[in-house]
């Protein structure tokens, strides 16, 4: 996994074993869901942290390994 700030949907795909287009679509929910909190989103890519936080329930400060 990379160290980058936003996760692409190559990256989550591959990381994921799912196809691109699902992976897009993951972004594109999460990407609304931070809108609605008042963050600023990249089309295409998501913060690094929220993606960890929603499918591992875990934060970069938490992570193992």
């Amino acid at each position: 996994m990379s160290n980058a700030v936003f996760v692409r949907a190559e990256e989550l795909a591959q990381e994921l074993e799912i196809s691109k287009a699902k992976a897009y679509k993951m972004i594109r929910q999460w990407n609304e869901e931070l809108r609605a909190k008042g963050y600023a989103t990249v089309n295409g890519r998501v913060s690094r942290q929220y993606y960890l936080e929603h499918m591992y329930g875990m934060t970069e400060n938490k992570k193992e390994g």
